[in-house]
């Protein structure tokens, strides 16, 4: 709401400042449902403050497709295609028959709505080398974000219809 420097005034900028806080508290509500993925940062202890850490929502999603040793992911599901599939999940209300690991497949296809930025495509591109060598992974996303456009995201009116000119 502030065209130039010259317009700004301390009140513009607290509503601006408040506006992005109120997005932050919104995105953190909408994630409070998942059992697993609802935090980006762990706070550490009491008696270890600096233990407190950062880790970023697709990271741990990558993470936890990767690791051959959780077999039941809690905040992933596979979707069942074929008819082989179709009837193990049918079967699975009768008889204890695991469900398929999102990992299993050699192909690893995510998509992010909202953006995703290069840093991110290649830490996906590295996790999944280190980890699960041999996994082909397609990154796609409704836009490829740089750091400008990440921010007028951030202060866009209309989150749904951002008018970013991306």
């Amino acid at each position: 709401g502030c065209d130039s420097p010259l317009n700004l005034t301390s009140q513009k900028a607290t509503d601006a400042v408040d506006g992005i806080f109120r997005s932050l508290r919104d995105i953190a509500r909408v994630r409070m449902h998942m059992k697993q993925f609802n935090s980006i940062h762990n706070p550490g202890s009491n008696t270890h403050q600096a233990s407190a850490s950062y880790k970023p929502l697709l990271k741990q999603v990558v993470e936890e497709i990767c690791d051959p040793d959780r077999p039941d992911p809690v905040d992933i599901e596979h979707m069942s295609s074929g008819l082989t599939d179709l009837l193990k999940t049918g079967f699975s209300m009768f008889m204890k028959v695991n469900r398929p690991h999102p990992g299993d497949h050699p192909l690893l296809i995510i998509f992010m709505v909202g953006g995703v930025s290069v840093s991110e495509v290649k830490m996906v591109k590295d996790l999944v080398a280190t980890r699960k060598p041999g996994t082909q992974v397609i990154v796609l996303s409704s836009v490829l974000l740089t750091p400008h456009s990440a921010v007028e995201l951030l202060f866009a009116p209309d989150r749904l219809q951002p008018d970013a000119h991306i």
